[in-house]
């Protein structure tokens, strides 16, 4: 479902789970980023449940490659605690090198973000944003499908850095 870029009902409170991106922001601020990111092809969708002149879109279809850097390493470590397939990337990171890991995730993964990018009636500019690691061919590599890929958190500059880039503008 493909929303207008131009909403105009702000969302009343910042509901949880989201990333101040710029306080004091205009609502043209908002459709800029909205339409950048529909010129560099991504995907521009309403979020389900919302009014399609809410100030709430989804934006989706950037991809960082060579993001293994972003690895949330003691999650992997810790889901590898409780049992794993013998991989040699895996047994190098139980030994305390995740040096093997990365370099297995940037050769054949890339980070997906997905963003929801809203506008408050505060006049904040908000996301939330929603990283995975994501395989470039199904299959190709050979670490279990169930090892938790995630990205670690990042703080507000960083996640504002990626919108920006997802949406064209840095």
């Amino acid at each position: 479902m493909t929303a207008p870029l131009r909403p105009t009902r702000p969302l009343p409170t910042r509901p949880t789970g989201y990333v101040e991106l710029a306080r004091y922001s205009s609502l043209g601020r908002f459709w800029t980023y909205l339409a950048s990111a529909a010129r560099v092809g991504r995907e521009v969708t309403g979020v389900r449940g919302d009014l399609p002149e809410t100030c709430r879109r989804r934006i989706s279809g950037y991809a960082l490659p060579g993001a293994a850097l972003l690895l949330d390493v003691p999650r992997v470590t810790e889901a590898l605690d409780e049992g794993f397939v013998a991989h040699p990337a895996l047994i190098a990171l139980l030994a305390g090198d995740p040096d093997p890991l990365r370099a297995e995730l940037n050769a054949h993964y890339e980070l997906r973000l997905d963003a929801v990018l809203a506008f408050t009636a505060a006049r904040d500019l908000i996301a939330r944003p929603e990283f995975r690691f994501v395989p470039l061919v199904p299959g190709l590599s050979e670490l279990p499908a169930d090892l938790p890929l995630r990205a670690r958190r990042m703080g507000r500059d960083e996640v504002h850095v990626l919108v920006q880039r997802a949406c064209g503008l840095a």
